[in-house]
Formats: C-alpha cells, structure tokens, sequence
C-alpha cells in the first residue's frame, strides 16, 4: 500500500467526498455543473500504468458514479476525463452535462466561471452517493 497524499490543488478545489472503490471521491466546488473527481490511491500518473485488477476497478467505479450522476442530475450526457496537465496526480474527472448546463455545448475544462455549493447541498450529494451506489460509497473520515 502507497502512502497516498492528495494533491494540494485538489484539496483546494474539491470537496473530498469519501471512498468509491479504491479511489478518494471528490465533488469540485462549482455548482454550474455535477462535476466529480476520482483520485485512485496510487502513485502512478497514467491510465496505462495502472494493474489489470486497479485499471478495471477504476472503470467500475467511474462507470457506478456516472450512472448516479445522470439520473441524479438530469442529464443527458457524461463527460470522462483524465487529463492531467495542471495537475499530475493520477484523476479521473465525471461530469454531467446537458443542454441547459452553463458551459453547454462548450467544454468545462479551464473555465473561470464557478458558483460555490452551499454546505447543504454537499450534504444533500452526500447522502444521495450513499443511498443510491448500494454500499460502494463510504464517508470520508475527515
């Protein structure tokens, strides 16, 4: 096991959620869109340097919150990403998308514009994560 450290721009932008499998599940703090982040505890920057058996469970994870975030949501499309470039640390970005989304048909990645989510509604998230992916989801500790 890796001594796992989230980056501090993560940190910094993010809600750390909890645990999905074993990746740390963060919510971006922008409200303008369902925007979530997969870090897997790793120390390997690329999805091609992953195991078999961590590369899989990276894909069912990201496949589990994407089909919470669409009906969720209301959302007619899923954005994955991982990109990357600002941040090294290996991450997979979900985000919801539809026609009327702020952003929408343009991409998300490297926009200013941001609403803040009020402390109730990172609650309400929360709770939906772990009443809708069946025992998946587990709270942070923090």
């Amino acid at each position: 096991m890796i001594d796992f450290h989230l980056s501090p721009q993560l940190q910094k932008d993010c809600f750390v959620l909890g645990m999905l499998g074993d990746s740390q599940l963060l919510l971006l703090n922008n409200a303008l869109v369902p925007w979530f982040i997969l870090v897997p505890h790793t120390d390997v920057t690329e999805l091609f340097e992953l195991d078999d058996e961590m590369r899989f469970g990276l894909v069912r994870d990201t496949d589990d919150l994407a089909s919470f975030i669409k009906p969720a949501f209301g959302c007619d499309k899923i954005n994955v990403a991982s990109i990357g470039n600002v941040v090294s640390q290996l991450h997979v970005h979900v985000v919801g998308r539809h026609p009327n989304d702020f952003f929408w048909p343009d991409v998300v990645w490297g926009r200013e514009e941001r609403e803040e989510y009020s402390d109730e509604a990172v609650r309400e998230i929360t709770a939906s994560l772990l009443a809708n992916l069946n025992g998946q989801f587990v709270l942070s500790e923090q």
